[in-house]
């Protein structure tokens, strides 16, 4: 497939599907998956562990053969066309894919080396990227004295080397403290307004609320829902009443209450005491879950009316919640495209 016309999706995926074999039988990492990313967008891939997101990633990126169905990326077959694909791509994997022996700038040197670029012009390309992930001080220092987060950036700086005009982020937070996260973020949002078209992978729900123009909600290999994250918010209805029950031996006749009042079946978690149920009547609802818990003499730490997450999203589509698939894909590749 030529690269002649771009106006056609920065990246095309039908029918995608991907065996591997186990001691238990085949198992199906993908199941046909058809994925559509526009230009110059952020499209998320969101799921637990398992559901087929790198898998994915690993395909578009020329790094796994699909054993059936098609896919191009930037108007190259990602089968036929790997090579020069690789020239126009990036990749972060889950696991910062550096050498610890190297100082942060010689890494980068070296991934400007394979992706062929001339030593004075990597050399040069280096130090701009150091300075644009705050890497500058430790640029001289062994990768192996930087923190997690500084490890993350500098994986992202090198898969940045050749001017990719597409990036793949493979779960890119993982591992990371909240503090590393958040900076994680505020460098992929640079790189969002720069015009950089992003394929993101990742199982924690906010992030692909925070960063995404676009959710695709990935579960047993197969694309369940799509939209942006207000969209998909709407598919589960409107507002939640949340209650947390101060003594786990009421749960279940606080449930009995919550459901009496709402008119609705409410969840429950157990471990954090919580039910949830959606309120059609707002704030008056509310209103009368309170007093119908003190009437029952249930005490309770915590109550509120929220709108719905993305939590709610995936656990209303796939009737689990997001962690609670087993991990079925292949491992995760951390390598780069060159």
């Amino acid at each position: 497939m030529s690269s002649g016309n771009r106006a056609e999706p920065a990246i095309i995926a039908e029918g995608l599907t991907k065996i591997y074999k186990s001691r238990s039988g085949e198992v199906r990492a993908l199941d046909g998956l058809d994925l559509q990313v526009d230009e110059g967008t952020v499209l998320a891939l969101l799921g637990p562990n398992g559901a087929g997101k790198t898998t994915t990633v690993r395909i578009l990126a020329t790094l796994l053969r699909p054993d059936a169905g098609r896919a191009s990326v930037l108007g190259y077959d990602v089968v036929d066309d790997a090579q020069r694909l690789r020239r126009k791509i990036g990749l972060s994997g889950q696991y910062a894919a550096v050498d610890e022996n190297l100082t942060g700038r010689e890494n980068l040197w070296m991934f400007g080396r394979l992706y062929q670029i001339a030593s004075p012009t990597s050399r040069a390309r280096a130090d701009e990227l150091l300075e644009q992930f705050d890497l500058s001080d430790a640029g001289d220092r062994p990768a192996k004295t930087y923190s997690g987060g500084m490890r993350r950036r500098l994986d992202l700086a090198s898969a940045l080397i050749g001017h990719p005009q597409l990036l793949f982020l493979d779960e890119p937070t993982t591992g990371l403290d909240p503090r590393s996260r958040i900076g994680m973020w505020e460098v992929i949002r640079g790189l969002v307004r720069q015009g950089t078209t992003l394929l993101l992978t990742t199982q924690y729900l906010e992030e692909a609320d925070a960063l995404a123009n676009a959710i695709a909600v990935v579960d047993a290999g197969k694309i369940i829902a799509r939209g942006t994250a207000d969209e998909l918010k709407s598919t589960v209805g409107g507002e939640r009443v949340e209650v947390v029950v101060r003594d786990p031996a009421q749960l279940s006749t606080a449930l009995e209450v919550v459901t009496r009042c709402c008119m609705a079946d409410a969840t429950v978690d157990e471990h954090t005491r919580r039910l949830t149920a959606p309120a059609s009547g707002g704030a008056s609802q509310l209103v009368t879950v309170i007093r119908a818990l003190d009437d029952a003499g249930i005490t309770i730490d915590d109550v509120g009316l929220r709108r719905p997450t993305l939590d709610d999203v995936f656990l209303s589509l796939t009737g689990h919640a997001a962690e609670e698939r087993a991990d079925l894909e292949a491992p995760a590749t951390s390598g780069r495209t060159a």
